[in-house]
């Protein structure tokens, strides 16, 4: 059976699998403080359709309040699964009619027939811009039919792909929404590196070319519109075995397990 991603901008994404939906980093807003939504319509009231949410860490464009409430209005009681401490770190989080579990790396959790196992991610994952209060960033494989890695936001780290395990689909950020990313991201040539890593044979790009900061179009837009393009070059060159699936915003593609 094979694994369907969509891709609904920045790092939301749904992942389907064995007939379960989880939903990561709803994001379903056209502006967000000081960033515009520049490419993509909003998603579509499917997108909210969901078993469970998986939420990356506590920054706002991937722990957004508002979308998590509108996912608590349509459907009440989803679950959520989260960095540990996100309630305490987010009061708002704990407001909302949805039931929170918090993980930290190596904790699992079943949805359905599916095992969601959070495993560790290079990057702050405070609530910024204050947060005196660490909570863990995280990324999470995906086990059913095929073994799907959101990595959420992060960098490359040593050992990656040990604590990752071996996946078929990684989906990879390899961008960001200002004109420089530091060690704790990824970028395109980053991500390929990670991708020739994990040894993954399917990647799909995500978190570039949905969100760009008010008044910055002409400072450096190729870091906007580029991303996914040099990512499936990179690619090419340092995973060739490798199938890079580049995605429009509310595309989909089905992919096999290949292990």
């Amino acid at each position: 059976m094979p694994v369907e991603v969509t891709w609904w901008g920045h790092a939301t994404c749904t992942i389907e699998d064995s007939g379960v939906r989880l939903l990561t980093d709803p994001l379903f807003a056209r502006r967000l403080a000081h960033l515009r939504r520049r490419r993509g319509a909003l998603p579509t009231p499917e997108a909210g359709v969901a078993d469970a949410v998986l939420v990356s860490h506590l920054h706002a464009d991937h722990l957004h309040l508002p979308s998590l409430a509108r996912l608590a209005r349509l459907a009440p009681g989803t679950r959520v699964i989260g960095p540990a401490g996100a309630v305490r770190a987010v009061p708002g989080l704990g407001r909302l009619d949805l039931r929170v579990t918090e993980v930290r790396p190596g904790d699992g959790v079943d949805v359905g027939g599916l095992r969601v196992r959070a495993v560790p991610a290079r990057h702050d994952g405070r609530r910024l811009p204050v947060g005196p209060r660490r909570c863990p960033a995280l990324g999470y494989v995906v086990e059913g039919a095929a073994r799907t890695y959101f990595a959420g936001d992060t960098g490359l780290f040593d050992d990656m792909a040990s604590a990752v395990g071996p996946v078929d689909v990684a989906l990879l950020p390899v961008g960001g929404w200002g004109p420089g990313l530091g060690l704790d991201h990824l970028d395109a040539g980053r991500a390929a590196r990670a991708l020739a890593e994990l040894g993954a044979l399917s990647a799909v790009p995500v978190h570039y070319g949905t969100y760009w900061p008010v008044g910055m179009e002409g400072v450096r837009p190729h870091e906007f519109y580029a991303p996914g393009e040099e990512f499936v070059r990179q690619a090419a060159r340092l995973a060739p075995k490798a199938t890079v699936h580049r995605l429009e915003h509310g595309q989909s593609v089905r992919v096999k397990a290949t292990r």
